[in-house]
């Protein structure tokens, strides 16, 4: 298979992608050792030194590397070499191996998904350089793929989302603790049933300043764990003003806030802005896992209107089809007529 082929032909032909909206930053600013905050998911419950980091990072940084999680090496190993395997297959394949009313759906040029995984625009102007496949975990074990390079990854996703639901449960648990909030079932904060894993291929490019793997953003979840390749970078946050690369560190995992952890502190914790840069020299493959509250959950906060999660992808995937971007937590904060 001509790896060029295996690519979707709008990102075969696309040499000189549309010059993107500024990204509201300075130049990268590269940086050794590695700066990220660093929680050890071991002792997080009993050790308040750890507690305290953990505080920090949610305030300051929105983004930390985890360590001591529980997931096996060797599973994290696989799922990227299963994720090469299949997105190695032709364009083709892998678009039939989708179609119907399968829950898993294969997306490219946008990160911007409905509820059902469809891509919500594909306009190039606004074309971001990637690929990938949408797994809803609740329905992952009854989907019953023909390409055994998709059945393969299937089988190790919903062995990995188990531990990642774990673990989100436990930081957001610990987060929970941090802000002295009373919140009972925090389970319906970050329901098992909304658990989605996104497997992203993005391609290398000699002039990786032509276009941006992923555009600048937020996520709308209450966290998001990723799972990027050992030796090829390209996750940029947005920290005091400056792009600062996250480096590949092998056997930890990525946690990054979205808007929901933020409506729910009130806005003592930031939902991290990031983008994705292309790598120069090598593809680049990531899984990341999304967490979200019960649909019909209402998130109360002093800074904004009440709202629910289903309420809030509704205005995001208005904004994107309307005005062309994802406004997001803005669209629901008091306005001076609200707060009378």
């Amino acid at each position: 298979m001509n790896t060029l082929e295996s690519y979707p032909p709008i990102l075969r032909h696309l040499s000189h992608p549309h010059h993107h909206s500024p990204d509201g930053g300075d130049p990268i600013q590269e940086s050794d050792p590695d700066p990220l905050p660093v929680i050890d998911l071991q002792r997080l419950s009993h050790d308040m030194n750890m507690q305290n980091v953990l505080e920090e990072a949610c305030k300051h940084w929105g983004l930390f590397r985890l360590v001591n999680h529980g997931v096996p090496s060797t599973l994290l190993t696989q799922l990227q070499d299963q994720a090469k395997q299949l997105f190695s297959l032709s364009f083709e394949s892998k678009q039939a191996s989708c179609n119907g009313a399968n829950p898993v759906t294969y997306f490219w040029g946008t990160p911007a998904l409905t509820s059902s995984g469809a891509p919500l625009t594909t306009a190039p102007q606004n074309i971001n350089w990637v690929e990938g496949f949408n797994m809803p975990l609740l329905q992952l074990s009854q989907f019953q793929p023909q390409l055994p390079q998709l059945h393969s990854l299937r089988d190790s996703v919903v062995e990995y989302g188990e531990h990642l639901s774990r673990i989100g449960r436990r930081l957001f648990e610990a987060m929970v603790k941090n802000l002295d909030l009373n919140i009972e079932a925090s389970s319906s904060y970050v329901a098992e049933s909304t658990g989605i894993m996104r497997i992203y291929r993005y391609p290398k490019c000699s002039n990786s300043n032509l276009g941006l793997g992923m555009e600048v953003h937020t996520d709308s979840s209450v966290l998001s764990i990723l799972n990027q390749e050992n030796e090829v970078s390209g996750l940029e946050l947005l920290k005091d003003n400056q792009w600062l690369t996250v480096k590949p560190v092998s056997n930890t995992l990525i946690v990054n806030l979205g808007d929901m952890m933020q409506a729910i502190s009130d806005d003592k914790y930031k939902s991290v802005t990031h983008r994705v840069k292309l790598n120069s020299e090598r593809e680049r493959i990531s899984l990341c896992y999304f967490v979200f509250p019960n649909e019909d959950l209402q998130i109360q906060s002093s800074n904004y209107r009440p709202f629910t999660y289903k309420q809030f992808r509704a205005k995001v995937q208005q904004d994107i089809k309307t005005v062309g971007h994802k406004v997001g937590l803005p669209r629901f904060q008091h306005t001076p007529h609200s707060q009378n």
